[in-house]
């Protein structure tokens, strides 16, 4: 798979920390969690309306935001 086709959930799972350092970490941590994670999609609006509308674990949208940062630039 290459690095430009990976879901923001797969390289969010790359993220994963058991000790959760910090906040995109634990975010990684409980997407895990989540079955109902929309694992294969690519759009930022699609994941942001999910985490906005389905999740109590995202403390702030901007842990989202900065974690789609890494994700657009690591593509």
């Amino acid at each position: 798979m290459k690095k430009s086709d990976r879901s923001f959930y797969n390289w969010l799972m790359t993220n994963r920390n058991p000790i959760a350092a910090d906040d995109v970490q634990q975010f990684a941590n409980n997407a895990f969690l989540d079955s109902t994670f929309p694992k294969q999609s690519t759009d930022f609006d699609d994941i942001s309306k999910y985490l906005e509308e389905n999740t109590t674990y995202l403390m702030s949208m901007t842990t989202f935001d900065e974690a789609w940062s890494m994700y657009i630039a690591d593509r």
